[in-house]
């Protein structure tokens, strides 16, 4: 049995690239992680300063 842990990689994802990051959105935060090594490192940031994030890089 598999456990939905919230975490998910962009659709832009290739199978094959080792350049991914998984993002987790909880309620008013958003953590990002190193898809190639789960439990390490995470950064954490307001839901608010994900999206103007998203806004810039898209523009």
């Amino acid at each position: 049995m598999t456990h939905d842990t919230g975490w998910f990689k962009s659709t832009r994802s290739s199978g094959g690239s080792n350049g991914c990051v998984e993002v987790r959105r909880v309620p008013d935060v958003v953590h990002v992680r190193d898809s190639k090594n789960s439990d390490g490192p995470r950064f954490s940031f307001s839901a608010r300063a994900w999206e103007a994030f998203l806004t810039t890089a898209r523009a």
